[in-house]
C-alpha cells in the first residue's frame, strides 16, 4: 500500500463523513450520538477554509480511497486563545494499526508550527489508550483529567487533556 497526505477536497467529504459516522456509531473518539449528513461536512469544510484551518486526508493510492483525515481549529473562540488549537485525527477502521494516525498527526504538528501557533491540545476519551500513547510518543504532556464530563453509549465518560508546546516562546 502507498499512502499520501494532501489537503482535503470537496469530493473527499463523503469519505470523511463515512469515517466520522462510523466512529459516532461504534467508537469513543468522539462523543456525538447522532450521525452527521453530508451538508454538515460541507459547511464544516467551508468554515475551516474561511478560518484558514487545515483539513488533511491520507489517501490509499492503491485503492484510491481515503484512509483517514485530520484537522485542527480554534481551541476556544476567545481572542486570547488564538495561538492555541485543538486537533482531531480519524482513521477508517480498515486501516487501523498501520501508523496512519501517527503520520497524520506529525503532518498536523508540522503545519501548525509553520503557522506560528503556540499550543496544540488533544481531548481524548480516557479509555482510548492507543491515542493517549500516540500523543505521548509525539511529546504531548498530560495536562488535565475531567471525570464524567460527557456521555456516550449511556455511560459517563472521562476526558484526558494533553498538550504539545509548538513554539519555544514562554513568559520567562
Amino acid at each position: 500500500m502507498h499512502f499520501i497526505i494532501r489537503p482535503a477536497m470537496p469530493q473527499d467529504l463523503i469519505h470523511i463523513q463515512k469515517i466520522y459516522n462510523h466512529e459516532v456509531s461504534q467508537g469513543l473518539a468522539n462523543w456525538n450520538d447522532q450521525p452527521f449528513d453530508l451538508e454538515h461536512f460541507h459547511n464544516w469544510f467551508i468554515q475551516l477554509n474561511e478560518q484558514q484551518f487545515p483539513l488533511f486526508v491520507i489517501e490509499d493510492m492503491t485503492q484510491q480511497t481515503i484512509a483517514g483525515y485530520a484537522d485542527y481549529s480554534s481551541f476556544r473562540k476567545i481572542a486570547g486563545f488564538r495561538h492555541t488549537v485543538e486537533h482531531s485525527v480519524f482513521i477508517d477502521p480498515h486501516y487501523a494499526r498501520l501508523g496512519l494516525g501517527l503520520r497524520l498527526l506529525e503532518h498536523l504538528i508540522a503545519h501548525a508550527k509553520t503557522q506560528q501557533l503556540h499550543v496544540m491540545v488533544a481531548a481524548i476519551d480516557h479509555e482510548n489508550v492507543g491515542s493517549i500513547k500516540l500523543h505521548e510518543k509525539l511529546g504531548f504532556k498530560h495536562t488535565g483529567y475531567l471525570p464524567q464530563v460527557g456521555q456516550k453509549f449511556n455511560q459517563w465518560r472521562d476526558l484526558v487533556l494533553m498538550q504539545l508546546m509548538l513554539s519555544d516562546e514562554s513568559n520567562s
